[in-house]
């Protein structure tokens, strides 16, 4: 585990002078026509994959159906993020009806992915604060490693073979996530999420058994499922897994905490459009309501800013990032033995 002891602490401006440098180049600014023109395709991709299931007859269309069906899911759940960060519209009511819009669609609580997102936000890769590296079978620090205990120690000292397997299952952990939610909330203040998730089971589950045989529907299921969770999981894996994991009292000031749990992986046209502008998670978590059209831009800016002050900066390739993270994630594992020692 990382650790910044209260020396590294440098109380500086840098942060306000780094974000005027945004705003007076127009990059806080919000794009609705780029966004109106990404909800009307997305529109358009999720009626063409409910269209694809009135022609799958074969198990190899099946397939292809799913695959279609979970890269479309992947792309309303990316739109879902820039509105839950309120990148959209200036009104943040319409931002939050396009979330909970995307969030129906795809069977989840938008409520409950706020809130853990912002918790998130707030502390990246630190220790007993930030959720994403919260899970009993995985470990992010050798110290997390440690505290693991019977079945789990066996699944963490695995974790690097089981990674990508079990990112199958981001989908399923999504839907738990949000019933959880539920659980801990009042009715009044979850009511809608209810409707809209059970809204969205009883529309999944009529339609497909309506348009496939049996075997095929349990098949489209399994595999549309577990397909879209391995899409999400390959997108956010990158952001932070395998940078530094922060110690829960760790002295950092925010633009530094932010850069340096963070990894960037290298832009093109089609990296851009297959993470949802998440690839550059160092603009974003500096400045998650930018939107994702301007971190591109703003990339540069950043990069230099960061070079001047001498703030590690990190970016590398998609293949080499999840070669890293599942070097990291090997490490972690085997760092403890699965016979505890008195």
């Amino acid at each position: 585990m990382t650790f910044f002891p209260a020396a590294d602490r440098r109380p500086s401006n840098d942060y306000a002078v780094l974000r005027q440098m945004l705003i007076d180049q127009g990059l806080l600014r919000r794009q609705p026509g780029y966004f109106i023109v990404k909800i009307i395709v997305n529109a358009l991709l999720l009626a063409l994959a409910v269209l694809l299931l009135f022609f799958v007859h074969h198990l190899w269309l099946v397939l292809l159906a799913a695959a279609f069906s979970a890269f479309v899911f992947g792309q309303i759940g990316l739109l879902g993020h820039d509105a839950g960060h309120r990148q959209i519209f200036a009104s943040g009511r319409i931002d939050t009806i396009v979330g909970y819009t995307c969030a129906s669609i795809l069977g989840m609580s938008f409520a409950q992915w706020v809130e853990k997102h912002n918790a998130h936000h707030a502390h990246p890769n630190r220790d007993d604060m930030d959720p994403d590296i919260d899970f009993p079978m995985l470990a992010f620090s050798e110290s997390q490693a440690r505290e693991t205990k019977g079945i789990f120690r066996f699944i963490v000292r695995h974790q690097a073979a089981l990674f990508f397997p079990m990112l199958c299952f981001t989908s399923v952990s999504l839907r738990v996530g949000s019933v959880q939610y539920f659980l801990r909330r009042h009715i009044v203040k979850t009511w809608l999420d209810i409707l809209l998730m059970a809204a969205h089971f009883a529309a999944y589950f009529t339609l497909v058994f309506l348009l496939l045989s049996p075997l095929h529907t349990v098949i489209f299921i399994l595999a549309h499922q577990a397909m879209f969770g391995l899409y999400l999981g390959l997108v956010f894996a990158p952001n932070h897994k395998g940078m530094p994991v922060l110690a829960k009292d760790a002295q950092i000031d925010f633009l530094r905490e932010q850069v340096l749990t963070a990894r960037n992986v290298r832009s093109n046209r089609f990296i851009d459009f297959w993470y949802g502008g998440l690839n550059f998670q160092i603009e974003h978590h500096l400045f998650p309501t930018m939107p994702r059209k301007n971190l591109r831009s703003a990339r540069r800016i950043i990069k230099d800013f960061c070079r001047t002050r001498q703030i590690p900066y990190y970016e590398t390739g998609m293949i080499r990032s999840y070669v890293e993270i599942l070097r990291h994630m090997h490490r972690v594992g085997r760092s403890i033995s699965l016979v505890s020692h008195p």
